[in-house]
């Protein structure tokens, strides 16, 4: 019997009940979890997700320079507490530490039994905090709730190091309705957002003063709409001048955007209902619009960008260095414009700084680098056919190229204007690496690695105000992440911060298995990065089911030569039990291979990226003989769970089980920014939208289906679910589905929920995709 139809025999219909199937699964996990109860070098779901997270990296963090780069603070966990009363709190109650980079001094700046309000017994649980300028003052941000993706909503608090006074900010407002607590710049005010109104707090008699009132369900002020959040990472939306008299923020209009509405049928006798305005493809969007107002109360004066709000996107803004103007970026709603644009706040006039333009689209500057007193910002463009890093003059547009070469400039990492430096992280001879590199200000020199040559793997870096020191993350595929203090310009390591021996200790006690990056040279085509894991005893005259991990969208890419945490030792544990685990990056991912590589899937999401996908395996399978073509499965979250119902749909001869999670069934019920980006919109590419959806082609499955979705997905809705599972009723398709209640796109809320998922996903795996024959 060839392994198809032994995985056609374990599996049942939906809806048809069958006794032996729980006790089959009951009895496999039983039988595996015994055998390995006793051996540590042999890896469970349990151990994994269980509540002991036993490969957890050590805690550090959040961790800032302070604005003069003399030192960084940390939140620790308080001594003091360790041993009292308070014991079983004692991971909640936390100080901040301010540490000297050259000496290492450790000095408790702000001690816990100084954040105890009055009346309570136990000092303020911080999960995060923001210092003035002068590092005097302090705001904690405590009770936080969480706000669609981020814990973005709560109280703040206000400790004065000098004085020792904790004071709550807000007046009478409800307790977690704050966000955004910002100082002015001379540390003597807060400006915040409750309710969707912008407030000006000061903090020596804590007057109040509302600096907005039309805020309401559909006007947001200070903040922003679910689609500019979720997309353009547009939270924090006030912005001060330097000279502390204004503030600059962002409003949106929702009214006229249709709403979705989450149910939730578990946490009352009732279902509750959230309703938010949520733009589907080709759909109106908010009203968008900038504006600055007096901090001491007044009218707004707006922006005038363009003549339709509803048809761009402003997702960045701050102000010049003298106060004087406004800067910002204006995407057209097609996003293949994107203009600097600077305003006049006294009479709202704007005109044009500069502009980037691409066939398909452009991306957002995330943070603009001021360098020449101002007079010149950096910035990255793709203009000539690679992601490369430009000096663009604010008077006259003249454009200065700083790292010419055929590699991309991934991101920028710092600056040293003192030395004429810029760092920023590149690979030019390997994609699925990332290492530090500068190049002169200037753009005299060619660009030179900083990161260490005999590091081989993934470096990132978060650099002091003046570039002198940075905290210095480095891990492989496979090799926990070690965080160091480094020096520059010599990249001089001086302590390491956070080693995670114990994590590094329990990974190499594993049964190791066998990993190897490799490229798929395609006969039509490119060639793709991948990496694979081989079972721990592996045979080359055996015969091995294949796992394919894929995402494949332009958001990301999975094959990073890096630490991947849960996801990487669940891999590894599929390939303890027997599996071969594959992954690729097909054309259109978010690698540094140019800037043909990644616009090549404009307008062909769902279309180019399966088709490699699937020409990648047929490769892989050709070439690897120990790999069994009658067993191959695909899984894949979010984009990549699109992946794998393609891969299932449109490859049914080559796929034979597929593991979908938190999808997009069809294009059009996906975000407007996001899919418009890729794909234009649905009346000009019709046909793009149509074959790029997986539910046109759920006609064709054969092998084995399971879908898994959080009921309280705000992100890809619950709703493509259950149109692709009508859609396979209609065809008389069977398959299976897993529901996780009132869970959000990660699919993590809950106690046991991670645990509970990766088990499912691990038992269905063992009857549809068996390693025995």
């Amino acid at each position: 019997m060839n392994a198809k139809s032994t995985s056609r025999r374990f599996y049942r219909p939906v809806g048809q009940p069958n006794l032996w199937w729980p006790i089959l699964l009951a009895s496999l996990a039983a039988a595996v979890s015994a055998a390995v109860a006793q051996d540590r070098s042999q890896l469970t779901v349990d151990r994994i997700f269980g509540p002991e997270e036993e490969f957890k990296a050590e805690d550090w963090g959040p961790a800032y320079w302070l604005k003069d780069s003399s030192g960084y603070t940390t939140l620790e966990v308080a001594e003091n507490f360790k041993e009292s009363g308070a014991a079983k709190d004692a991971k909640t109650i936390k100080e901040i530490v301010r540490y000297s980079p050259e000496s290492g001094q450790r000095d408790i700046i702000v001690a816990a039994e100084h954040l105890m309000p009055r009346g309570q017994t136990k000092p303020l649980p911080i999960e995060d905090y923001a210092w003035s300028d002068d590092a005097q003052r302090v705001l904690l941000f405590t009770n936080t709730r969480r706000v669609w993706r981020k814990e973005t909503r709560g109280d703040y608090w206000v400790f004065d190091r000098r004085t020792r006074e904790l004071k709550k900010l807000g007046g009478d407002a409800p307790p977690s309705t704050l966000m955004f607590a910002t100082f002015s710049p001379d540390g003597q005010r807060v400006a915040y957002v409750c309710r969707n109104n912008l407030f000006v707090q000061t903090l020596d008699r804590l007057r109040i003063t509302q600096l907005t009132a039309d805020g309401s369900a559909t006007i947001i002020n200070g903040t922003s709409d679910w689609v500019n959040e979720e997309e353009f990472g547009l939270r924090n939306g006030l912005r001060w001048s330097p000279d502390g008299q204004r503030i600059a923020y962002w409003q949106f209009d929702t009214t006229g955007v249709r709403e979705f509405r989450l149910i939730n049928n578990t946490d009352s006798l009732y279902p509750q209902v959230t309703a938010f305005a949520y733009p589907k493809a080709g759909e109106t969007n908010s009203a968008c619009r900038l504006g600055v107002v007096k901090a001491s109360g007044g009218r707004t004066r707006w922006f005038r960008p363009s003549s339709d709000p509803r048809n761009h996107y402003l997702p960045r803004m701050e102000w010049t260095k003298d106060s004087r103007r406004v800067v910002f970026q204006q995407l057209n709603r097609l996003q293949n414009t994107n203009q600097v644009l600077e305003g006049d706040p006294r009479t709202g006039a704007t005109r044009v700084r500069f502009t980037d333009r691409d066939d398909a689209w452009v991306e957002v500057m995330e943070e603009w680098r001021w360098i020449d007193g101002g007079s010149r910002f950096l910035w990255l463009s793709e203009r000539d056919g690679w992601q490369h890093l430009y000096a663009v003059s604010a008077a006259n547009q003249e454009v200065t190229l700083l790292t010419p070469g055929a590699f991309d400039v991934i991101d920028i990492a710092g600056v040293d204007e003192q030395r004429g430096w810029v760092y920023f992280s590149a690979s030019p001879d390997n994609p699925t690496q990332r290492y530090l590199y500068r190049a002169p200000l200037d753009g005299k020199a060619p660009a030179a690695r900083v990161s260490p040559e005999d590091q081989q793997g993934t470096h990132s870096y978060e650099f002091s105000g003046d570039g002198r020191w940075a905290f210095h993350t480095f891990s492989r595929f496979g090799q926990p992440p070690v965080i160091e203090l480094v020096q520059f310009p010599e990249h001089r390591v001086v302590r390491t911060l956070v080693g995670n021996a114990g994590l590094r200790e329990k990974v190499a006690g594993l049964k190791p298995c066998a990993t190897e990056f490799f490229r798929v040279h395609l006969s039509q085509g490119p060639s793709l990065d991948a990496w694979c894991i081989r079972p721990p005893d592996f045979d080359p005259a055996q015969r091995y089911p294949l796992l394919i991990h894929v995402y494949g969208e332009p958001a990301g890419s999975t094959v990073v030569d890096k630490w991947g945490g849960e996801t990487f030792l669940w891999h590894c544990l599929l390939a303890q039990r027997g599996y071969v685990v594959v992954s690729v990056d097909n054309r259109g991912t978010a690698t540094p291979r140019g800037r043909d590589w990644r616009k090549s899937i404009y307008r062909q999401i769902g279309i180019l990226g399966p088709a490699d996908q699937a020409a990648a395996t047929q490769k892989i399978l050709q070439e690897r003989p120990y790999l069994d073509p009658a067993r191959v499965g695909i899984w894949g979250w979010s984009g990549g769970g699109s992946m794998s119902l393609h891969a299932i749909f449109r490859y049914p001869d080559l796929y034979q089980t597929a593991m979908a999670i938190a999808f997009v069934a069809d294009q059009r019920l996906y975000d407007t920014i996001y899919q418009e980006r890729y794909m234009g919109l649905p009346t000009d590419n019709e046909a793009g939208f149509k074959n790029g959806s997986p539910i046109t082609f759920a006609h064709q499955l054969k092998g084995n289906l399971l879908l898994v979705y959080g009921t309280g997905d705000d992100n890809c809705h619950y709703q493509n679910c259950e149109v692709l599972a009508n859609e396979l009723i209609l065809r008389n398709k069977t398959f299976d589905q897993m529901a996780y209640p009132n869970r959000t796109h990660a699919i993590k809320e809950g106690d046991n929920t991670r645990r509970h998922l990766f088990e499912t996903l691990t038992r269905y795996l063992a009857v549809n995709l068996p390693v025995a024959l």
